[in-house]
């Protein structure tokens, strides 16, 4: 048998041809694949991290684009530069949580450890989006915010329909008492406060059958002769006037003018004061108003008296009834003349004199929304009214120069309240609504560096009140949080609890609307699903008697102003910015839009 020989150092040769040949075609096959298809992952890099550099100049092009489109984004070349870029952490956040748009759903809940976008959120099935968990999204985001609309919206009719099986015609839900909730402030048990409050949501949200109950109870049963004791004028205006203005301007049906006009008529006996101040309780039927004790000795409040000039305003106008706007320009002109130690408002003014009593100055509870109004009546005279935009812009001078302060330890800013002109180192949820507030100042400086600055502003606050929530074990934020030796943007030992606060929700919303960064997006996604996760009921949703430790017990009630806030900014968070246009419309602290006037 003839044995063959090869020579070595052909063999060799032949070799070297082949691992040659390889490499050519492993080079063009990834090139080619690379040319098609880029990777684009969410998540803002991290100290240490880069973003990787993409091959060929279309691409590098299309980088450009998507990065000024989504500024919080790393672009990579192919999965596996994701993967060796970006923790396995930061890729597992990114998973989108399973959706469910139908209401009537069978819920499971994640296992341990199961990771579901927020936490341990809750893992909700819907068929047809399976194919969707755990894939990492490419360069477009609309069907993901489609697919979080959606969900807002099925959150809302979960809502809704408890609200309807259980406390119809009530001032609010008990959810898991499944009965209804009364407070002192709606003026009786038979005044509808989530009615009016939630209508406009619904219409927003183009829920046709829900909407359509809200307006036939509104047009039939709503009447202030149903108020049978005190009620606040402030919770009525922003709530019951505000809603009811709002809706005229959504739909143009003109019964919700006389509504409105029969709220602000009813409402006009507080206002009988020597300042023109108002108090801040009203018995309809006597025509009784009063001011509560505990309020430095019986003085208006500075966020009431200061946050009722865009409902009254606009109803003076649909109604052709100047007497409404009257009343609140004269409580502006009382403010703009009264005292203010180092340009700060304090939080009680007096109504017989028309001056400032006390030194507790706050831009959370008392005096929140007052500050929010100047600005807001500015842009909603169509940048006309001198008055408030010289009042808001003096005063916001004082803000950042008495009230923002930097935490030693995370560096965070926050706002401080001041008493005595001593700073009290806590920031209250309701003051999360100042991000919004300063971006809209933003938008309206003057020049480059000012509308940098008060952005930028504006952005950190935001920042510090995000922190506030995933600093918790249920990622939702505590009533108030400190800045001490204990505590960072937390409030471990006290007021840790959550009554659905929607503040922190509305300056994200802004902030989206305003600046396009969809980091805002994402904290107003996660907030719904810890909400969902947390707060949800078989009839509907509740609060938390403490958010870091969510087994202490909930607090039984659905607020008014949970579907009329939380849910309307969450949604149109992730609607198209033409769906109640900031060039158009104005919030008022309820959610409750009204028009930018034409003169």
């Amino acid at each position: 048998m003839k044995t063959v020989r090869f020579n070595k150092q052909a063999l060799a040769i032949l070799a070297a041809c082949f691992i040659f040949l390889l490499c050519i075609v492993s080079y063009f096959s990834t090139s080619s694949f690379e040319q098609h298809k880029t990777v684009v992952v969410g998540g803002r890099p991290r100290v240490g991290e880069k973003l990787v550099a993409v091959r060929d100049v279309a691409n590098r092009h299309r980088a450009d684009e998507l990065q000024e489109e989504h500024p919080r984004v790393i672009h990579a070349k192919s999965v596996g530069e994701v993967e060796r870029v970006v923790s396995q952490e930061t890729v597992e956040r990114l998973k989108p949580a399973r959706v469910d748009l139908k209401p009537q759903v069978q819920e499971k809940t994640s296992t341990e450890g199961e990771e579901t976008g927020v936490g341990k959120a809750p893992v909700q099935t819907s068929e047809g989006l399976e194919k969707l968990i755990g894939k990492i999204h490419y360069e477009d985001k609309d069907e993901e915010n489609d697919l979080r609309r959606q969900k807002v919206k099925e959150i809302m009719i979960h809502a809704w329909q408890g609200y309807k099986n259980y406390s119809w015609g009530a001032n609010e839900l008990k959810p898991m008492a499944k009965t209804p909730n009364s407070q002192n402030i709606f003026g009786g048990s038979q005044m509808p406060a989530t009615i009016v409050d939630a209508a406009d949501t619904l219409f927003i949200m183009d829920l046709k059958d829900q909407y359509k109950e809200a307006r036939d109870y509104i047009e039939k049963n709503f009447s202030m002769t149903k108020s049978t004791s005190t009620l606040s004028v402030f919770e009525t205006t922003i709530r019951f006037l505000g809603g009811l203005v709002s809706l005229y301007a959504l739909t143009q049906e003109k019964f919700y003018i006389d509504k409105a006009r029969e709220v602000g008529e009813a409402l006009l006996p507080a206002f009988n004061t020597p300042s023109g101040i108002p108090k801040s309780n009203l018995d309809v039927a006597s025509k009784h108003a009063s001011n509560y004790g505990w309020a430095n000795g019986g003085q208006s409040i500075l966020s009431e008296v200061g946050s009722l000039h865009l409902e009254f305003l606009y109803l003076s106008r649909i109604a052709n009834a100047p007497i409404f706007e009257k009343k609140v320009k004269k409580i502006r002109d009382a403010l703009e003349k009264a005292e203010k130690p180092n340009g700060l408002y304090s939080n009680y003014i007096n109504p017989d004199t028309g001056k400032f009593t006390g030194s507790h100055m706050s831009l959370g509870a008392l005096g929140d929304s007052f500050y929010e109004y100047l600005i807001k009546s500015y842009v909603q005279s169509n940048y006309t009214d001198r008055q408030a935009k010289n009042m808001y812009w003096d005063v916001s001078d004082a803000i950042q120069k008495h009230m923002i302060k930097v935490s030693k330890q995370s560096k965070l800013t926050y706002t401080v309240e001041l008493n005595g002109g001593q700073p009290q180192h806590k920031m209250g949820h309701l003051a999360c609504f100042v991000p919004g507030m300063f971006a809209l100042q933003a938008i309206n400086e003057d020049t480059e560096e000012e509308k940098s600055r008060i952005m930028t502003l504006a952005e950190e606050l935001a920042k510090t009140c995000h922190e506030s929530y995933i600093r918790s074990e249920t990622h939702i934020g505590p009533e108030m949080f400190y800045f001490n030796d204990m505590d960072e943007a937390t409030s471990k030992h006290s007021e840790n609890g959550y009554i659905q606060r929607p503040e922190v929700i509305e300056g994200w919303f802004y902030l989206w609307r305003l600046t396009g960064k969809t980091m805002y997006r994402d904290w107003v996604w996660d907030a719904v699903q810890a909400v969902e996760k947390y707060c949800r009921v078989d009839s509907g949703f509740t609060g938390l008697q403490n958010v870091y430790n969510p087994k202490a017990g909930r607090d039984d009630v659905m607020q008014s102003f949970f579907l009329a806030e939380f849910l309307k900014y969450a949604y149109l968070t992730f609607a198209d910015d033409s769906l109640i246009s900031l060039e158009k419309w104005v919030f008022n602290t309820e959610a409750h839009p009204v028009p930018i006037l034409n003169h």
